[in-house]
């Protein structure tokens, strides 16, 4: 009998993680999501991965951020749980149809994945709004967070009369894609351009024929995150089984 895709992705990194399972450390801190608990992060660093193993560790709900991946290791906390859409089953609501058009006048661009003085100024704008009594940079973030030696990543720009107003960070394989951050000119919150972000690379992922697009963690009780379960429908990593949503 046929293994279904998660089956089949299930046996091969079953047999991956033994391979590379010592190499994973714990790592505690503050949660970075504002909630009272201290997150533990079960993370390892690597070098450049295949495309495939790649998708197995998304599908089986682990992150990037700079060259590590990770999943969450919380003893306290289950709050983060993995998102992922099926992009041909996606049909957006009235809401998400009102930010399309609230946008009409944005033009976008995929571009490969660098550092200019507009990026800095636009991610450092949203990072001080964002975490105002921490000390986080925009350098530090695309330094650290944003460019790898992984995987293949990109950035697709948004612009309104070629001003900046937000930029996506995406990782792509040939049937996956992987929403590593997005951020935007505070100024411009009334266009809803998370819910547009997104709604562009559902876009982006039917036009290349890509059956996954990961949205990284959806946390309840976080507005910043939980806008994601608006998409519908959805799938959420629930031990080792994606539920729809």
């Amino acid at each position: 009998m046929k293994l279904s895709y998660d089956e089949q992705c299930r046996r091969e990194f079953s047999s991956l993680l033994m391979r590379v399972e010592h190499l994973f450390v714990n790592i505690d801190i503050e949660c970075p999501y504002g909630l009272p608990y201290v997150s533990t992060f079960h993370q390892a660093t690597f070098g450049p991965l295949s495309e495939r193993a790649m998708e197995l560790f998304l599908a089986a709900g682990y992150r990037r951020n700079g060259n590590c991946l990770y999943n969450m290791a919380c003893l306290a906390c289950s709050a983060c749980i993995p998102i992922r859409l099926h992009p041909e089953e996606f049909r957006p609501n009235r809401n998400q149809k009102r930010a399309w058009v609230k946008n009409k006048d944005v033009t976008t661009s995929l571009l490969p994945l660098k550092v200019t003085e507009e990026d800095l100024e636009v991610c450092g704008k949203f990072l001080r709004l964002r975490y105002p009594r921490e000390n986080i940079t925009a350098q530090g973030y695309y330094r650290d967070f944003f460019l790898n030696s992984v995987v293949n990543s990109v950035q697709l720009q948004y612009r309104v009369e070629d001003r900046l107003v937000g930029t996506s960070i995406i990782d792509i394989g040939y049937n996956w894609m992987n929403a590593v951050y997005f951020y935007f000119d505070p100024d411009e919150t009334h266009r809803s351009l998370g819910t547009y972000n997104i709604l562009c690379l559902v876009d982006l992922c039917r036009e290349w024929e890509i059956e996954f697009l990961y949205l990284g963690y959806y946390i309840h009780s976080v507005p910043a995150m939980s806008y994601k379960a608006n998409f519908r429908p959805h799938y959420l990593l629930q031990g080792k089984e994606w539920r729809r949503g």
